[in-house]
């Protein structure tokens, strides 16, 4: 019996021993692995409020009704299909959390039907889709600065779906393209002898129904109600002035300091070429400013516009609350929840084929060093990728334009992806894994990586 004791615990000092070497060998992040269950019902309780919707559409203008219906349920159940949102415990279980911080309080939101839920999108954005989806873009809650601010995102999607804005938005617009008045300027159109197409598209598009953008009326009453919504919950209401500022610059604002191209691509091997990246002349620079625009026009080119104007509006009853919590749920796990989904949200454009966000995320993790093992593994995946859409004349398939509603140093790389030749690709790549093999070699998959990325420099 002795012997048999002693030699457990030898074996269980050598597992101890040996735990840091296994550990090691250990991808640093994995994944966030989504419960497919929770995500099926939410998707049939979407298949649900489409038929009870339908349902209750009267016979006048019934066709227009299912036509819009139709549409956005398409958007609606292929969103619940997809990988987009987050449906992982930990993280969907925070976010209820701090939904039932709100729900709790106000007894308007007693009983609702709202599905909230982390998304993998990197635009900064939130939505409530009409039916009770609500999605928080992770590429919007990576740059929030307190769980008050998310509160306050949240209070107002909530507001949108309580105050109806979405079925009122539909309303007005069947009624508008059902109206007399319409149906006498499409007519007049139709008569006109020269640019009838022209002026039925500019006439289309003045009165087309956009399912997800409310007008400023509609934005500017949610945040009303979800300052009263926000109120009651104890949180910090200071937050909607600092999430309203956050998303006034969020065009021009990263998570990470800007991205030094030459640095994180230069090697002893294959030093970076200045080339790539460099301005070809006067008339593109001119083509990418915006400097003769007007605040108003410069404004309404964000991708939240009105900010200052929603501050303005709300300032007084934000003056006046005093008090409030930025933090009541858990103020470490949204630190780590803000990485977590940064990395999220790189993976999931490697999966919807946006190889150039993928690379560029990957390339802001690495220069940061964090995650680096990860990051440099996606850069040298997404390499090879690149290199063979390249090889096959697809790169633009996978690979966005520069725009100037993009930070500075995406379109950088941007103009690198156009400009880089496919020698230049395969060095460049096979010279990256090569700098990083030695620290690489245990993390599953890179290997692969570095044999094909040696493979496209032979050829």
């Amino acid at each position: 019996m002795r012997t048999v004791r002693a030699n457990l615990i030898l074996c269980l000092l050598l597992c101890v021993i040996h735990l840091p070497v296994i550990a090691q060998l250990q991808p640093v992040y994995s994944f966030q692995q989504d419960d497919t269950v929770l995500r099926k019902n939410y998707y049939d309780q979407t298949i649900k409020k489409k038929e009870l919707l339908l349902a209750s559409v009267g016979k006048e203008y019934a066709k227009d009704y299912k036509a819009i219906y139709d549409d956005q349920f398409k958007e609606i159940g292929g969103f619940w299909k997809s990988s987009r949102a987050v449906t992982s415990p930990g993280i969907y279980n925070y976010l209820q959390s701090v939904v039932q911080n709100i729900i709790s309080v106000n007894p308007e939101l007693k009983g609702t039907d709202a599905r909230i839920v982390f998304t993998r999108d990197w635009w900064p954005n939130a939505v409530s889709m009409g039916d009770g989806s609500v999605a928080i873009n992770a590429g919007l809650f990576i740059f929030m600065s307190s769980e008050a601010e998310l509160a306050f995102i949240i209070c107002h999607e909530l507001a949108h779906y309580y105050l109806g804005h979405t079925p009122e938005k539909i309303k007005k617009y069947v009624e508008t393209i059902n109206s007399d008045a319409y149906q006498a300027e499409l007519k007049r159109i139709a008569k006109t002898t020269y640019g009838a197409g022209g002026q039925l598209e500019a006439f289309a598009k003045s009165t087309a129904f956009g399912s997800h953008r409310h007008s400023r009326e509609s934005e500017a009453a949610a945040d009303k109600q979800a300052y009263l919504f926000l109120k009651r919950t104890g949180y910090d209401i200071g937050a909607i002035r600092s999430a309203l500022e956050m998303l006034d610059r969020i065009d021009d604002t990263s998570v990470y300091k800007p991205l030094n191209l030459a640095q994180v691509f230069n090697t002893k091997e294959y030093p970076f070429r200045k080339k790539w990246i460099e301005k070809e002349s006067a008339i593109f620079a001119q083509v990418n400013d915006n400097s003769s625009f007007t605040a108003q026009e410069k404004d309404s080119l964000k991708t939240h516009p009105d900010c200052t104007k929603r501050i303005a509006l709300l300032a007084d009853s934000i003056n006046a609350a005093t008090g409030g919590k930025k933090f009541m749920v858990n103020e470490n796990l949204f630190s780590q929840l803000k990485k977590d989904l940064f990395l999220e949200i790189t993976e999931e454009c490697y999966r919807a084929k946006n190889l150039s966000r993928n690379l560029y995320y990957s390339l802001l993790l690495l220069q940061a060093e964090e995650n680096k093992d990860i990051a440099v593994y996606s850069i040298a995946r997404c390499l090879n990728d690149l290199f063979d859409k390249q090889k096959n004349h697809k790169l633009g398939t996978a690979v966005d334009t520069e725009s100037k509603s993009f930070p500075e140093d995406y379109n950088l790389l941007l103009r690198m992806l156009e400009r880089i030749r496919l020698d230049e690709m395969a060095g460049l790549n096979y010279a990256f894994c090569n700098e990083h093999a030695a620290v690489m070699k245990d993390f599953p998959g890179f290997d692969k990586e570095l044999i094909k990325a040696k493979k496209s420099k032979d050829q």
